[in-house]
């Protein structure tokens, strides 16, 4: 059936990956990926309506929020997990189009295929099922401007930080991609994506400095002891919370890997006499890196390549990263 993504900066030969993902995503996820993007704007559209009728949560936001986090660059390569997400998509749209009266017809808003169904529709609507290069290529760049607003919200809101004008805007700009724009309406919204991404990352900002301090100079250990560690990974600062809490006085050291290398400058974690320092150095080594690390790794956010034998059986994911 082949594949089609070109969602970041290392697309093959920069135009695309057609065969598999230069992240390590085989085609099948790819599609499947697609798929929850195509439903997740059918349930965005009838968030706009909802919102019109003022009917909409932020319940509603923060899923299709969480449902893109999912399909960013090394997030989520579980095929089950994505394959849940986009039924549980189709049941949110029904629920939400049932308790509004909704007549929408675009087929996003109408489709309700079995997960049988679902590679056959995947290949109808992935990228380039828009024909007109210029119309694809500015839908396209709202919706990665959204993924990366998506991320930032999901953080802010595990700390108990949301906003209900960010979300407004991530379901209106979704809903936006299966409407007739005019080139400068759509350069609108994408330039109205930025103004919303820095809204975004102020929020999350917001959340963890109320929550954990501001950040301070540290000097970090990069060295290792002989007590038993886990290692984590991504920009999840409630994980790396929760780890330390539950690991504290258990005679287990923690320690950071690439992504949550910051952490360490958080004054509220400093408290903790067994996060002990960094393992490692960029994400794209951690195939070398986990190998021989000797403990368990949790993977919190979109930081994760193919996972290697060596070490399958101790990597973990939370959130909205996964591996079969």
């Amino acid at each position: 059936m082949g594949m089609f993504c070109f969602q970041c900066q290392e697309a093959a030969k920069g135009t695309g990956c057609t065969v598999a993902g230069v992240c390590g995503k085989q085609e099948n996820t790819a599609n499947l990926q697609d798929l929850l993007v195509y439903v997740l704007r059918g349930l965005s559209v009838v968030a706009v309506e909802a919102k019109a009728a003022d009917k909409l949560d932020d319940t509603v936001g923060l899923f299709v929020a969480q449902g893109l986090f999912a399909t960013i660059t090394n997030a989520n390569f579980d095929n089950a997990r994505i394959s849940a997400l986009i039924q549980e998509t189709i049941t949110k749209r029904d629920a939400l189009k049932l308790a509004i009266g909704s007549s929408a017809a675009a087929d996003c808003v109408t489709w309700n295929g079995a997960e049988a169904d679902f590679a056959a529709k995947a290949a109808e609507v992935g990228v380039l099922s828009q024909a007109n290069e210029d119309v694809r290529s500015l839908r396209e760049l709202l919706i990665y401007g959204v993924k990366g607003l998506a991320a930032y919200v999901d953080h802010a809101a595990m700390l108990g930080f949301q906003k209900s004008e960010i979300y407004a805007f991530m379901v209106e700009a979704l809903a936006s991609t299966i409407q007739d724009l005019t080139v400068d309406e759509m350069v609108g919204l994408v330039l109205k994506c930025g103004e919303f991404g820095v809204a975004g990352m102020a929020l999350l900002d917001e959340a963890n400095t109320t929550t954990y301090g501001n950040p301070e100079l540290t000097t970090v250990n990069i060295g290792v002891s002989d007590k038993p560690g886990i290692l984590i990974s991504g920009h999840d600062l409630k994980d790396m919370e929760e780890l330390l809490k539950q690991t504290a006085g258990t005679g287990v050291d923690v320690y950071t890997h690439s992504e949550m290398l910051p952490a360490h400058y958080y004054p509220a974690f400093k408290k903790y006499d067994n996060f002990v320092g960094n393992y490692g150095n960029a994400w794209w080594k951690q195939g070398e890196e986990f190998t021989s690390f000797n403990g368990p790794i949790l993977m919190t956010t979109n930081c994760i390549t193919p996972v290697k034998d060596a070490y399958k059986d101790r990597i973990y994911t939370t959130g909205m990263a996964g591996w079969p």
